[in-house]
């Protein structure tokens, strides 16, 4: 019995990669978006805001300020640290709003009188906090007019005969514990694990849909299920064939970025891409495959048409999705439970890879025992699914 199940396994396996084999547009499609994507996602991220980040840090910064003639002195120090002041537009808080201003200034109108008498003399920053791209030119102002407080600040202490030292008590220094691996990781931590999950999660999908909703629309799997094969080896076969091409899929992808890597950006260049970090990510992606494709075969075992079982894409898209935006709006600590959750464990451990930190064992055990398990129960009720006499029937 044994051996007619494993045989029935193996012929049905064989039968789904050489139908996939048939349609080469799919195939190809299916194995090469996400190695054709990866160097997108590598080199284009990091271009653009390398890019980014070096014309705004060293262009002249053109900033409106309005009352520029209360405070010449001011603005000649910002021109020396390359920030120009401009005439600003009629409607400033329109040209913000529009992003066509990322900051300007307003000066007070007793800013002179307040000057000569050493009180503080007011300056107002005007800026959109929710535009990201005008972080940088912000920090610039913000940097700018911190130093020439100080520097004017000291002049005034001195000119009274007072060490300047007497107006910081305390010197705090900030030391970034983080490690340049993390640091290099933040901007790809964003999306990289993501689109690895989805890769895997998602990477047989067009063979298990066809293979399950398919014939049964073409009704062409109700033969199949009339065979005396055990039904547990028919779908195995097809979610091994799936898994197969997932698999292959995942390989292309991490080789993808193992290449998109070596001859991307500097920010790219930075990522660790030894093979003991491919083969990390490969064992930490390994079940993603398996679970994608025994819970698309559930699912579209319950489809009757090849459209509603398409129709689950909507949702399962987003699953991997998931973590990154609960980490965004509610950042947490790591904690070992997190790698029992589903997308979750996944997405934490792609940055632990991504930021070159270590991964004990107690976490790979948690991972693999967990990850493991919901892949063999959903394996598990894929196949009772299959047990159902209304599978073979359509329409």
């Amino acid at each position: 019995m044994k051996s007619k199940s494993m045989a029935t396994l193996w012929t049905v396996l064989r039968k789904e990669l050489l139908d996939i084999g048939r349609d080469h547009r799919t195939l190809l499609l299916g194995l090469m978006m996400g190695p054709l994507l990866m160097p997108v996602l590598i080199l284009g991220m990091g271009a653009i805001s390398e890019n980014r980040s070096k014309t705004q840090l060293e262009e002249v910064l053109e900033v409106p300020v309005v009352g520029a003639e209360r405070a010449p002195n001011l603005l000649g120090f910002l021109a020396g640290y390359g920030i120009d002041a401009v005439a600003p537009p009629a409607d400033l808080s329109a040209a913000i709003a529009n992003q066509d201003v990322d900051v300007a200034l307003r000066i007070d109108e007793d800013f002179a009188a307040d000057w000569r008498a050493g009180r503080p003399a007011g300056i107002e920053i005007l800026h959109d906090s929710t535009r990201r791209n005008a972080e940088i030119p912000v920090a610039r102002v913000r940097a700018a007019l911190a130093l020439y407080r100080e520097q004017v600040g000291a002049l005034r202490l001195y000119a009274r005969g007072i060490d300047a030292a007497v107006a910081r008590p305390v010197t705090a220094a900030s030391l970034d514990m983080a490690t340049p691996e993390a640091k290099r990781g933040m901007l790809l931590g964003l999306l990289l694990p993501y689109f690895l999950i989805m890769s895997a999660f998602l990477g047989g999908m067009a063979l298990i849909l066809d293979a399950t909703a398919g014939e049964r629309e073409r009704q062409s799997l109700e033969p199949l299920l009339a065979t005396p094969a055990p039904r547990g080896a028919i779908v195995s076969g097809k979610l091994a064939a799936a898994c197969v091409l997932g698999m292959v899929t995942l390989l292309l992808t991490l080789l993808a970025l193992k290449l998109s890597a070596l001859a991307g950006t500097a920010t790219a260049e930075a990522m660790d891409v030894r093979l003991s970090a491919i083969a990390n990510m490969l064992l930490v992606l390994l079940p993603m495959v398996f679970i994608g494709n025994a819970l698309l075969t559930y699912l579209a075992a319950a489809a009757k048409s090849m459209k509603e079982a398409q129709s689950h894409m909507s949702w399962l898209v987003l699953m991997p999705m998931l973590p990154t935006i609960v980490l965004m709006a509610n950042p947490i600590k790591t904690q070992l439970w997190q790698f029992a959750v589903p997308f979750l464990a996944q997405n934490q451990l792609l940055l632990k890879i991504i930021r070159a930190e270590p991964i004990s064992l107690e976490i790979w055990a948690v991972y693999i025992a967990a990850s493991f398990g919901l892949a063999a129960v959903l394996w598990y009720a894929a196949v009772r699914r299959y047990h159902q006499e209304k599978l073979a029937i359509s329409g």
